[in-house]
């Protein structure tokens, strides 16, 4: 089927709140929740209602007065509106700690992105098996993005390894790569990427943490000379 590309673009920030809301949803409706207000999803999500009902507008969903919106039905709207009617297959690069974290981790499959494959350049790791998938060379990847008709991509390599590793996958045909090394990829246009950087996470949870001290912890701890005395 074409794409109807009358469809209006979904803006990117509203994009990155649909799976909060998924969740939310999906967990209502696992309690018997049947409909759900945009100020109950909003008070939820840590949005406001207005954000949620102009976010959910873009699906064509507008609720009803008084009732609010059909949980299942929403849910329906916001899988399809994600491209989660079918499974999409992921390829991990990098079989080390994280690789295999990520190899291991349910999540992905129950959501829809099964590991087709993990490749590595470590002959050491190549055949072992990480969470029920055999470890291949990377050498290998071409083949197993056509084979297992492949979209997405897992960057799980050390950083200095990372655009090697980009590379290789837009060449055998990835178009979406998930980057967890801390380094910025360079891609073609076209080529969509989200880096992953846990670090930056963390650092903005401090951030949270020293306004709820007041500072003083920070003042305490992780004071660097250079900056309290310039």
């Amino acid at each position: 089927m074409a794409p109807d590309r009358n469809r209006r673009r979904i803006p990117d920030a509203t994009v990155s709140r649909l799976p909060v809301y998924l969740r939310i949803l999906s967990e209502q409706g696992d309690e018997g929740v049947d409909s759900i207000s945009s100020e109950r999803l909003a008070e939820l999500a840590g949005v406001n209602a207005a954000k949620v009902r102009k976010d959910l507008s873009y699906l064509g969903s507008y609720g009803t007065r008084g009732v609010g919106y059909e949980v299942a039905y929403l849910v329906y709207q916001v899988r399809r509106e994600l491209g989660l009617t079918h499974d999409w297959p992921v390829v991990i690069v990098g079989a080390g700690n994280l690789g295999q974290a990520l190899a291991g981790y349910n999540g992905f499959g129950e959501r829809g992105f099964p590991v087709a494959g993990i490749v590595d350049v470590d002959e050491h790791k190549v055949g072992t098996v990480m969470g029920g998938v055999r470890v291949r060379h990377i050498d290998e990847l071409p083949q197993i993005v056509q084979t297992k008709r492949v979209n997405i991509g897992v960057i799980a390599t050390p950083g200095g390894a990372a655009q090697d590793a980009a590379d290789r996958l837009v060449k055998a045909g990835v178009t979406s790569i998930l980057n967890f090394a801390p380094v910025v990829l360079s891609v073609p246009h076209g080529i969509e990427t989200r880096k992953v950087d846990l670090a930056v996470e963390l650092q903005i949870l401090s951030y949270h943490e020293q306004r709820r001290s007041g500072g003083v912890a920070g003042a305490a701890v992780g004071s660097n000379p250079r900056t309290a005395t310039a």
